[in-house]
């Protein structure tokens, strides 16, 4: 006798999402943007396993971090007894890959990155378990130049991205010998103040205290908005590096706050750190974070090494893009085909491929040639799909030899469809198309 076996529904592991056909266009907009202005400033791709040995994080990022301490996705590897992490974030990996290829043998590189990062901590909005960060890591670099390029580069992404209302917010967290004196009056500082710190604060107390200054509790803002402050413990070659950070920013007329209490839970940043923030996404207002980072490769056993970056939240921005409210996401095909019957379904297969070959994007109403639909619901997967003509093939035009096309973008609803003989279809749509897209873009560069 055979058993039912009651049907289980598998969902998605919580804090790991699915980027769904309807969102696709937007994310496809935002890399497309990331890339072009990287690419603009000479940087080039690193691409970097997302499993590395947990050693790699323990040493680059602290043991005392929370990352390491509660939100890292560590196994060990049932094969070998390996013990690995799924990355929580890139700029350890490709330190890693900088020493262990020798990147810098020929002079300093300019890289960047894209991908999934994982981290074990509570979903919100714009913040899952697993989610996706663009970085940039100018490797090899000494001077405040390159960090004041690094925070222009993101300006730039910015205004091409169309995203108002982010401010950056600046600080310098100096050498480590400057950081230990602060750290040990720090200290002393939180001792004498133990009945207003919360319990997080009392266990970060000997080994980050730096973090405590970071913390969201309203009780203890007045105290720790009186603690000493890092940059009154920095000296002349850190102060130095900090003013010329700044003076390429003045100069170059952006805007920025200097925040003595932005830090880093990270071990190895030192110096210029940096955030842009926005008030629109609630209280995860942080969509990008970079600083300068000199000790790591050599932490990591490679020669001294001067370096910085910044990584940004891909979901946040695109958050930030739904907001705006300004963002024009591209339709699925330039050109949607529609037919009725079975010789005009083969001539749209034939129509699609040239088409296709004069490099314009096709989509063809697929369905067997008695069940395709009407001309009506054909049109209506036209326009859903944001095609900008549909190209209409039917018995009259395959006995004329011609083809409908019709302008699904258009302002005149009465003369928006002609005919066009078949074999000057394509030069009529490549015409139509490219030329549109010439005038937006001289529209928008003018603009």
């Amino acid at each position: 006798m055979s058993e039912n076996k009651k049907t289980v529904k598998i969902a998605g592991v919580k804090g790991m999402n699915d980027i769904l056909p309807s969102e696709a266009p937007l994310w496809e907009l935002l890399e497309n943007t990331v890339q072009s202005v990287l690419k603009s400033y000479g940087f080039q791709q690193i691409r970097t396993p997302i499993i590395e040995d947990t050693a790699l994080f323990k040493r680059g990022l602290g043991t005392v971090t929370d990352i390491v301490e509660k939100e890292m996705y560590s196994f060990t590897d049932s094969m070998n007894g390996d013990q690995l992490t799924l990355r929580p974030e890139s700029t350890a990996g490709v330190a890693r890959s900088v020493i262990e290829h020798n990147l810098t043998y020929d002079g300093p590189k300019r890289l960047w990155y894209y991908g999934q990062m994982f981290r074990h901590e509570k979903p919100q909005r714009g913040r899952y378990r697993q989610f996706y960060q663009f970085g940039a890591e100018a490797v090899g670099f000494t001077g405040p130049d390159i960090d004041a390029e690094l925070i222009m580069l993101c300006r730039r992404l910015w205004d091409d991205l169309g995203l108002e209302n982010i401010r950056l917010e600046l600080n310098s967290i100096g050498n480590a010998d400057e950081r230990n004196k602060h750290r040990a009056d720090l200290i002393v500082y939180f001792e004498s103040h133990m009945d207003v710190l919360d319990a997080e604060a009392k266990a970060r107390l000997y080994t980050n205290p730096l973090r405590i200054l970071d913390t969201k509790n309203p009780t203890m803002q007045v105290m720790v908005n009186a603690a000493p402050t890092l940059l009154d413990y920095l000296e002349s070659e850190s102060l130095a590096h900090f003013e010329g950070v700044q003076k390429i920013l003045r100069h170059n007329n952006i805007p920025y706050t200097v925040n003595p209490r932005l830090v880093r839970g990270m071990d190895y940043y030192n110096r210029t750190v940096f955030e842009w923030v926005t008030d629109q996404l609630g209280a995860q207002g942080t969509i990008c974070g970079g600083g300068r980072y000199d000790p790591l490769v050599e932490m990591f056993g490679g020669k001294p090494t001067p370096a910085c970056g910044f990584a940004m939240g891909v979901e946040r921005l695109i958050e930030l893009m739904k907001i705006s409210g300004g963002v024009n996401t591209p339709g699925q095909c330039d050109v949607y085909l529609v037919h009725q019957g079975d010789a005009a379904q083969l001539q749209a297969f034939v129509l699609g491929e040239r088409i296709r070959d004069a490099g314009l994007d096709v989509v063809l109403h697929c369905a067997s040639a008695k069940a395709a639909g009407s001309f009506k619901s054909q049109m209506k997967r036209a326009d859903a799909c944001g095609a900008g003509f549909a190209a209409i093939i039917g018995e009259d035009e395959i006995a004329n030899n011609v083809v409908a096309i019709k302008a699904m973008r258009s302002d005149d609803p009465v003369n928006n469809q002609t005919s066009i003989p078949f074999d000057e279809v394509v030069d009529y749509l490549v015409d139509q198309i490219v030329g549109a897209n010439a005038h937006d873009e001289q529209v928008h560069y003018h603009h």
